[in-house]
């Protein structure tokens, strides 16, 4: 069966046409036979099922159906990927980003020329989001097509050889091959049957991780997936659980909130407020439960660098901080600052000129770093009270009751809304701000596993995994893929969980369904989502 992903089809029509490429809004502008100029897709395609499905039921009101869409065609190449380098005129030895401006790409291939290569310069395009236009994310080099993974290792040994850097890739993990081979695990929850609750859960402390098959034991839990991401050992993004906050938000992300046992489910934006009033003054909070200094996915509040504005994976950082410990993150870190011990009442019991003092049961310490050491050294006294206040608030900007029965859980991008495909990359920050794009294209354009969450028009939750990285088994999804794939299932709010790696489905009743895409099997986690009896 002959199947060509988006780039190859627009690469053949190419070489038909005398690469003459259309550019979106000019003329015609002849291109070189190896530069290969796709057509941005103008929508994503639904999944072609390849196989019948199969459903398990788990328990009353629980079932896990296995599908299979697409497959692998006999043509499906493997391909060496050269780097890039960030500055245009920067030593090729050394480049590390896998896609950039055209006249860099040039370069690139004009220099594998010289050494004998017939590389191929291909344009990349981000599908439209709904705050973002579809467009050109940049140029990439590659070399060659083979049948094999270890042919384009052979290749790429020449190519490094040459003083050039890389990597293989397998074509149908561009993202832009709906027919490409998948297997997605389906478990929907029908609460008209299903008697028990959905829950979020966590090892014997937050700093730490746990296997899902491990906590759901603990538990008892019937089933589970893998939740948040997690960063120096512990959950990233804002986390309430039971009504306490206890994670720090990136404000603005998307994230979910249900109450009921996930019988109230809803996929929106947050944004936290932390205060500390202590001596007559009030300061922000910068953080709960995470390493002082450490903004991870940034988003914060306070000077931090290089952005507040989310960017996912990137450590922003912060020299001066207040950050709460509360008894669910266990030992606090140490190290230079100062810090305040408040009991159950909220009465100061110590003000140490240090960092790391253990949380009292009920009570919370409050870190210092930087600037913020010398705030809280004048104004919080030993015996004296200090104030903790928490809001949260959602897109609309109304406050979020923190009642016992909430639960919110920010993860991100959001995906489907009031039955619409809406994804916020920008918002969300999976779209890189700066020249490098390598991030948006391997995380958020080509294909990986991913996990999602969400709910149907009958309201339903689906718990929904998507195996990736396993080449002619499962490619994994792009983020508007899986999107679409939320939509195809009947998905009227869904929300994108952590994926890669993490991405792992498990039933007390058959363990794993999925196949993690690590080696080693499924990973340690910071949190994750649990079907209790």
């Amino acid at each position: 069966m002959q199947r060509t992903s988006l780039s190859l089809a627009a690469a053949a029509a190419a070489t038909v046409l005398g690469a003459v490429t259309a550019v979106p809004g000019a003329q015609a502008v002849p291109q070189p036979p190896s530069a290969v100029r796709p057509q941005p897709p103008s929508a994503i395609r639904p999944l072609q099922q390849s196989a019948p499905p199969v459903t398990t039921t788990v328990a009353h009101g629980v079932t896990v159906t296995s599908m299979a869409f697409g497959r692998q065609a006999a043509d499906d190449p493997w391909t060496v990927h050269v780097y890039l380098p960030v500055d245009p005129d920067g030593p090729l030895s050394s480049a590390n980003t896998a896609l950039g401006p055209r006249a860099t790409a040039d370069r690139v291939a004009a220099a594998l020329r010289d050494k004998g290569f017939e590389p191929r310069v291909e344009e990349v395009w981000t599908p439209s989001y709904a705050d973002l236009r579809a467009g050109s994310l940049g140029w990439t080099v590659r070399i060659g097509r083979y049948a094999q993974e270890a042919g384009a290792s052979a290749d790429l040994a020449r190519v490094k050889a040459a003083g050039f850097t890389g990597g293989t890739r397998y074509l149908p993990q561009d993202g832009t091959d709906f027919r490409a081979p998948q297997k997605v695990h389906v478990m929907r929850v029908d609460f008209a049957a299903f008697r028990g609750s959905l829950d979020t859960d966590f090892g014997p402390t937050l700093n730490g991780t746990e296997k899902l098959t491990d906590l759901m034991a603990a538990a008892g839990a019937t089933a589970g997936v893998n939740a948040q991401w997690f960063y120096n050992n512990a959950p990233g993004g804002l986390y309430v659980k039971d009504g306490r906050l206890i994670g720090s938000a990136t404000q603005g992300r998307a994230g979910i909130r249900f109450s009921g046992g996930g019988r109230t489910f809803d996929v929106d934006t947050f944004r936290a407020r932390v205060t500390l009033s202590a001596g007559g003054a009030t300061a922000e909070i910068d953080g709960v439960n995470r390493v002082p200094g450490d903004v991870w996915n940034c988003g914060g509040v306070g000077g931090d660098l290089p952005t507040e504005k989310p960017q996912h994976d990137v450590k922003c950082t912060d020299d001066s901080e207040l950050v709460r410990f509360t008894p669910e993150w266990g030992q606090p870190p140490a190290g230079a600052g100062a810090e305040a011990v408040l009991d159950a009442d909220g009465t100061v019991t110590a003000v140490n000129t240090s960092r790391g003092a253990r949380v009292p049961a009920g009570g919370s310490t409050i870190q210092a770093t930087g600037a913020s050491a010398a705030w809280l050294l004048e104004h919080v006294r030993q015996g004296g009270t200090a104030t903790v206040t928490e809001e949260v608030r959602d897109s609309r900007g109304l406050k979020v009751a923190l009642t016992p029965d909430t639960t919110i859980l920010q993860v991100g991008p959001s995906l489907v809304r009031d039955g619409r495909v809406s994804v916020n990359a920008v918002g969300d920050g999976i779209v890189r701000q700066g020249p490098d794009q390598t991030f948006t294209y391997n995380w958020t354009v080509r294909a990986n596993p991913r996990s999602m969450i969400g709910v149907d028009d009958r309201g339903r939750l689906l718990l929904v995994v998507v195996d990736g990285r396993q080449a002619g088994y499962s490619e994994g999804l792009g983020v508007a893929q899986a999107a679409q794939l939320m939509r195809q299932l009947g998905a009227r709010e869904a929300m994108n969980l952590d994926g890669g790696g993490s991405s792992v489905m498990a039933t007390a009743r058959t363990g794993i369904v999925n196949r993690p895409s690590d080696s080693t099997g499924q990973r340690s986690l910071g949190t994750v989502l649990l079907l209790r009896p």
